[in-house]
């Protein structure tokens, strides 16, 4: 498998040296988190900042997949979950709902297979080699009724909320995942919302997402999200106006 990708902070992020997104791959797989950013102040019981998260997240759950498991996605996850919880459970207040959190997106290529996991906000995009597109998106904090902090801080890894990779296990088994025929896969894309806002927020189609892609290569893709950043009218939009951005381009063998 041919794999292409970008890893780049937010512009205006202060260390720049700081980037909460994390793309890790191997010969068969692909994983992405994206860290939810906290606000300076927030009290979050965690001695640990979210860059911590998202590093010991993306480590432990790379192991598995470099020893060629065959569990299912969202058990590597949950055990993931839990080894993180146990590294820091006697200095840290495990029981805060606002734990630093994590979305987490997950590829794996068998021979007969392509599976896949997103939980939140950070897509995958499988295109056939007919050029028909499938968007496995985990949507559901676009629908909370209401985005004060109390209630998203509420609706957090809730029934009937949006869930998180944080200090519940069992929020890997409420990740969107599933499995397609290989033969139908040709290339895929792994993104965060800070590149996946080229379609979002910012009105392209998926196709010509996935085409720039191919042609101008993740990077490419980031810069032209950039441009459309930086151009942005203020209040144009819901959350950031910058923010770390990951691009994932995988063509299959």
């Amino acid at each position: 498998m041919e794999i292409r990708s970008a890893c780049q902070p937010a512009p205006d992020r202060w260390p720049p040296s700081v980037n909460e997104d994390l793309v890790l791959a191997g010969p068969d797989f692909v994983v992405v988190l994206d860290g939810a950013t906290a606000p300076p102040e927030l009290d979050s019981g965690c001695r640990h900042d979210v860059a911590w998260l998202v590093e010991r997240l993306g480590g432990q759950l790379v192991l598995p997949l470099l020893a060629r498991s065959t569990a299912p996605l969202a058990d590597l996850l949950a055990d993931a979950i839990a080894a993180v919880c146990a590294e820091h459970a006697d200095t840290c207040d495990l029981t805060n709902p606002d734990s630093p959190s994590t979305t987490v997106s997950m590829l794996r290529v068998g021979a007969d297979q392509v599976e896949h996991l997103v939980l939140a906000d950070s897509p995958i995009v499988l295109r056939s080699p007919d050029r028909q597109l499938t968007v496995v998106a985990d949507n559901r904090v676009d629908l909370l009724p209401e985005y004060t902090f109390e209630a998203v801080r509420r609706m957090r890894n809730q029934p009937g909320g949006f869930w998180v990779a944080s200090t519940a296990p069992k929020a890997a088994y409420e990740a969107i995942a599933g499995t397609t025929d290989r033969a139908v896969v040709e290339v895929a894309a792994v993104l965060t919302d800070g590149a996946s806002r080229y379609s979002e927020r910012y009105g392209h189609s998926w196709d010509e997402l996935v085409d720039v892609l191919e042609t101008s290569g993740p990077s490419g893709l980031i810069e032209r999200v950039r441009e459309y950043d930086r151009l942005a009218s203020v209040g144009s939009f819901r959350g950031k106006r910058h923010d770390d951005a990951t691009a994932v381009f995988c063509r299959l063998g």
